[in-house]
């Protein structure tokens, strides 16, 4: 299987665009007292972090399907999981 840098690319990018968002979403939910607000904040939150979990699927396996070192892939896989690691948001804003 070709890892397709156009996609690859696009991923990147996507992922870079949802890490802002949620850091935005963390700020936003420490300094509201919304209700209201702070529900959409977290329903806005756990579907992020599902497409950024679907993204880091899709880098692990093209990782596995491509034998190159140097390759996009590896970069959106580390990038999605650090993510990921960083933004345990539904374990650990909600209780600030």
């Amino acid at each position: 299987m070709k890892e397709s840098q156009s996609l690859t690319n696009n991923l990147l990018m996507e992922v870079e665009i949802l890490s802002n968002r949620l850091r935005n979403i963390k700020q936003s939910y420490k300094t509201t007292e919304n209700k209201a607000l702070r529900e959409r904040l977290f329903s806005e939150n756990k579907n992020i972090f599902k497409r950024v979990n679907e993204i880091y699927k899709i880098a692990e396996l093209l990782n596995k399907k491509n034998s190159e070192k140097i390759k996009f892939s590896n970069l959106l896989f580390e990038i999605s999981k650090r993510i990921l690691n960083e933004n345990k948001f539904e374990s650990n804003l909600f209780f600030l």
